[in-house]
């Protein structure tokens, strides 16, 4: 029977990088009566870190924040507008078809070849989206809450003991992470594309010849 990892919230992810420094939980991250916990600055700043660390580990692409040759079209005016939420966002293919090299430039995609921000066309886009830290896997999160303690403990906590132990514990979290993400990526040495299927070498075939 697989055991199921509970999905942490930003409340528990802070009480936990909280926990590691050696400081107490607190209830709520949203002001209520009056008292707005973030108001306390080591509370703002280890949720500071939460946030920079969530964005800083989907920025490497995930199997969970990573889409691959979607078809898209320019809107009216015939522009690509940037996702608000994208970490990146790029013409599939660009390594071998540099008839366009786009980068973003004032929220939308711009073509450096030809110098324009104006497409005619459909282009399928490789993209990267920065994901609220409540819909990130559970095995990413503590790989998040892990790196956040230790990044939380370097800086705020002169113990250098500590910081050893949470380093451990951080690496520790990748290698879950990147194991919960080798499972999920469904990753091919091959190359084979998305929306592509083989079928790999039966070794019972040598059998029956």
């Amino acid at each position: 029977m697989a055991i199921q990892i509970s999905t942490d919230t930003e409340l528990s992810a802070v009480n936990s990088i909280l926990g590691s420094i050696g400081q107490a939980p607190i209830t709520s991250l949203i002001a209520s009566g009056g008292v707005d916990p973030l108001a306390n600055p080591e509370i703002s700043f280890v949720k500071n870190i939460l946030d920079e660390v969530n964005k800083d580990v989907q920025s490497t692409g995930w199997a969970f924040n990573t889409e691959n040759k979607v078809l898209k079209s320019p809107d009216s005016n015939g522009q690509y507008i940037i996702p608000s939420n994208a970490i990146m966002y790029d013409i599939s293919d660009g390594q071998i078809d540099r008839r366009t090299d786009v980068v973003k430039r004032d929220g939308k995609l711009f073509d450096k070849v030809n110098q324009t921000d104006v497409f005619t066309s459909d282009y399928y886009i490789d993209s990267i989206v920065l994901l609220p830290f409540t819909d990130v896997p559970p095995p990413i999160q503590r790989y998040i809450i892990a790196r956040a303690s230790m990044k939380a403990a370097t800086q705020l906590v002169s113990n250098a003991d500590l910081v050893k132990l949470l380093r451990v514990e951080e690496q520790q979290a990748k290698a879950n992470a990147m194991n919960y993400e080798t499972e999920q990526g469904d990753n091919s040495f091959m190359g084979f594309d998305s929306n592509t299927s083989y079928r790999p070498y039966q070794p019972y075939k040598a059998l029956i010849r």
